[in-house]
This record gives C-alpha cells, sequence and structure tokens, in this order.
C-alpha cells in the first residue's frame, strides 16, 4: 500500500447512524420552553403581585431540590441540567390560585417529581405529566384552598402579599375578603358571561398562569416555529372543544358557552400548549397526536358542561397520558415487508 493510500486509510472515520445531528437537546428545548413561559409568569406577576413571585419560585425551587436530593440519595447521575425539573416547578405553580398557601405549593412540587417523574424511572418514563400529577394530589388534598381565588390587579398587590400565603403547615389558612369567582364556576353556577377582551387579556380572576391566553398562544406559537413543540396536539384539542362549544351553542346558547369563552377561560390554553405537549406522556405518531388532542378536547368539553366542577383539563390530560400507550399502539407505522 503506497503512502498515499495510508493517508486515506487514516482519515476514514467509522460510525453508525445517525450521522447528522440537530443541535437539539433536552436541555435546549426545556430552556426555550422558560423563555415561552418567561412573559406569562410576568404578567402573572404583574395581575396578582408578590404572593405570586413566592409561590412560583417556592414550587420550582421544591421540585428542583427534591429531584437534587433524590439524585443524591441514589447516587444517580445529576439529572438537573435537562432543566425538566424546573419546568415542572414552574408550570405546577401556574395552575394554583394565586394565594395558594407556600407550603402547599412546595409540597406539591415534591409530590410532582417524586410520584409523577422519578417514580417511573426519571426523565423519558414517566406515564402522565409531572406538574399535573402534583396538581391533581393538591386537588384531592387541599380542595377548598385549591378553588379559592383572589382578584387580579389589587392596589397593593406590590406591598403586601395575600393572607392565606403565609399560612402555617397544616392550620387553616386565613382567606382576604377581596375574592372573585372564575369565569368558569361565574358560568356554570350563575349563568354569568364574561366578555372575550377580558378573558384573553387576562383582568379575570383564575389560577396564576391561565388568565393571559394570547401570551400563552404566542408562547406556543413560538415553540411551534422552532420545532419544539408538536403544533398537531394543541389544534386539535382547542379545535375539538371550539367545535362542540359551537354546535351546542347554536342548539342553546342560554345553556351552552360559545367557543370564544369556552376557549379563552379557564386552563384550557396553558393546558393545551404546555401541557398536553409533554413529549413524554403524549403520543408519538402524526395520527396519535390527533387522536389524543380529540379525546382530551371531548373529556374537557364534557367535564366543563356535565361535571360536578366547572374545569376538566387537569383529569382530561391525565386520562389522555394513560391512554396514550394504547394509542400508540393502534397507531404505530407499519414495519416495512411485514
Amino acid at each position: 500500500m503506497t503512502s498515499d493510500a495510508s493517508q486515506y486509510v487514516d482519515a476514514a472515520v467509522i460510525r453508525t447512524s445517525p450521522h447528522f445531528k440537530s443541535g437539539m437537546s433536552t436541555p435546549v428545548i426545556m430552556f426555550h420552553v422558560v423563555l415561552a413561559l418567561l412573559p406569562i409568569i410576568a404578567f402573572a406577576v404583574y395581575n396578582f403581585g408578590l404572593s405570586v413571585l413566592l409561590l412560583i419560585s417556592v414550587a420550582t425551587l421544591a421540585a428542583v431540590l427534591t429531584e437534587s436530593v433524590y439524585n443524591i440519595v441514589t447516587r444517580r447521575p445529576n439529572s438537573l441540567k435537562d432543566n425538566t425539573a424546573l419546568i415542572t416547578g414552574i408550570l405546577l405553580a401556574l395552575t394554583l390560585p394565586p394565594g395558594f398557601p407556600l407550603w402547599m405549593a412546595a409540597l406539591g412540587g415534591i409530590v410532582a417529581i417524586l410520584l409523577g417523574k422519578l417514580v417511573f424511572g426519571g426523565i423519558g418514563y414517566n406515564l402522565f405529566n409531572p406538574a399535573l400529577v402534583g396538581r391533581a394530589f393538591l386537588q384531592a388534598s387541599f380542595p377548598v384552598a385549591i378553588t379559592t381565588w383572589q382578584a387580579p390587579l389589587a392596589a397593593d398587590r406590590f406591598s403586601r402579599l395575600y393572607n392565606s400565603t403565609l399560612a402555617w403547615p397544616f392550620m387553616k389558612p386565613q382567606w382576604d375578603a377581596v375574592s372573585g369567582a372564575t369565569p368558569l364556576a361565574a358560568f356554570k353556577w350563575e349563568g354569568h358571561l364574561f366578555g372575550a377582551d377580558q378573558l384573553f387579556f387576562g383582568t379575570i380572576s383564575g389560577s396564576t398562569g391561565e388568565t393571559a391566553a394570547v401570551l400563552i398562544l404566542l408562547g406556543g406559537l413560538y415553540l411551534a416555529l422552532r420545532d419544539m413543540l408538536d403544533w398537531r396536539i394543541p389544534a386539535s384539542y382547542l379545535g375539538t372543544v371550539a367545535v362542540l362549544a359551537f354546535i351546542f351553542n347554536r342548539l342553546n346558547p342560554e345553556v351552552y358557552a360559545g367557543p370564544l369563552f369556552m376557549l379563552g377561560s379557564g386552563g384550557l390554553m396553558l393546558g393545551a400548549v404546555f401541557m398536553a405537549t409533554d413529549m413524554v406522556s403524549s403520543p408519538v405518531t402524526r395520527l396519535g397526536v390527533v387522536i389524543f388532542g380529540v379525546v382530551i378536547g371531548i373529556l374537557t368539553w364534557t367535564i366543563r358542561v356535565f361535571g360536578g366542577l366547572p374545569e376538566g383539563v387537569m383529569y382530561a390530560i391525565l386520562i389522555g397520558n394513560a391512554l396514550t400507550p394504547l394509542i400508540n399502539q393502534f397507531t404505530k407505522h407499519r414495519v416495512y415487508g411485514t
């Protein structure tokens, strides 16, 4: 063999596929999810004040510390760098009322990470959305606290905390005298409809991060354009709710709310954009994600209209998560040659 040929042999590097790298990784994706959430967080703080800033900080810190301690105790590699614990804490806090006691939020962050993520084996193995697991636990454990709301834009929201924010653990919180019903509760129990401007621009009572529908949609658009979110899930989810609301509103407008109200109220936008699109707990096939979105859309509308609770997003997505393996099984691609 000549010396020239040997140079070519030495330069050859043989590797298995894939041969192209996109630069996309879990930490990168989660970083951009945080960026998409920042305007929502900022508006939540503007809307409800210092209590919300503490609420988000405590829930997030509890989630991150829980995973950190678990890693130390079990001698697992550091998994905090994937930023999923950070996202879980933030999303959990955004689903809670502004005056939710901090100790309850911390407990929810711990449960979200332990029971929603780590018990399944960590990132990539969880069956359910961890943030919604934490919220479901809080819903079952503290039903009064999680359904007690505060009115937005209080004059003293940056100079004082809600009375319930610093409540002692396992003691009955003292709630503020001023509170407001959410649009879904007001319509379900009183027949009162809020205007679209109030619903989409956040001048309403509700969970910390659910009141700014426009900002949520913009965050979802940002992630979809960067190919970090499967747009088919929120599109099929929101589309199903809108179609059902339109049909039944045309049949009886006094009993059934229209599409704009259904889309802009409650946690539907937040759930559709940031929860239902969880890459681990949602289907992986193109047909599967559409079926998933339609199923949770039907469930959400059904619970809202006929259920005993005014909101159904959390339960709808969790049920959809449970159905994901079945959806994947029936929509998986046929192997070539079989």
